[in-house]
């Protein structure tokens, strides 16, 4: 078994869990989530806590043991707290702006890059500081790693869109003796 998948997980107040045909819904005062469980993963809730257990022993039903209980203590915490990202923009001239939805980018670039938020992320931008915030980790995630994408730091002079607190490790130029 799982170490990861064996952990109970506390139920916060104000969050419900259903489940229902192998999929999770969990809601709270921030939204709600919904998730495909694999059919060999058993959900039971009791004493405000959801306890996960398996149908068997496989080694691929061992490994979804503790991918199912990561992802539902994530969506758990997703809907009771919520998650932040926060992005840095480096570089001289380097800035970005949102505007209802659409947040563009300039980067240096010939032209300015335009981004449509996706649905259940809220960003706020503040020249060169993006903050990044909803209750699904998983696109929160992905969103910061498409816009990060969008110019990554360079490994000369550290110029583009980097995570808050990376660090760059910058190369010495090409008089790299000095």
């Amino acid at each position: 078994m799982s170490r990861i998948g064996k952990k109970p997980i506390s139920i916060p107040k104000g969050v419900k869990i259903d489940v229902k045909d192998n999929i999770i819904t969990v809601s709270g005062p921030k939204g709600a989530l919904s998730r495909n469980i694999n059919p060999g993963v058993k959900i039971n809730t009791e004493n405000d806590q959801v306890i996960l257990s398996i149908n068997g022993f496989t080694k691929e039903l061992n490994s979804y043991h503790g991918l199912f209980r990561a992802l539902i203590a994530n969506m758990i915490t997703g809907v009771s707290k919520g998650f932040e990202r926060i992005l840095e923009i480096v570089g001289v001239g380097y800035r970005a702006e949102l505007s209802g939805r659409t947040a563009t980018f300039h980067l240096g670039f010939s032209h300015p890059v335009v981004y449509e938020l996706p649905k259940g992320i809220d960003a706020n931008i503040d020249k060169t500081k993006i903050t990044l915030t909803g209750i699904d980790r998983e696109l929160l995630g992905r969103t910061a790693a498409k816009i990060r994408g969008f110019r990554k730091p360079e490994p000369y002079k550290g110029k583009g869109i980097r995570n808050s607190g990376e660090v760059i490790k910058l190369k010495a130029g090409k008089t790299g003796t000095k």
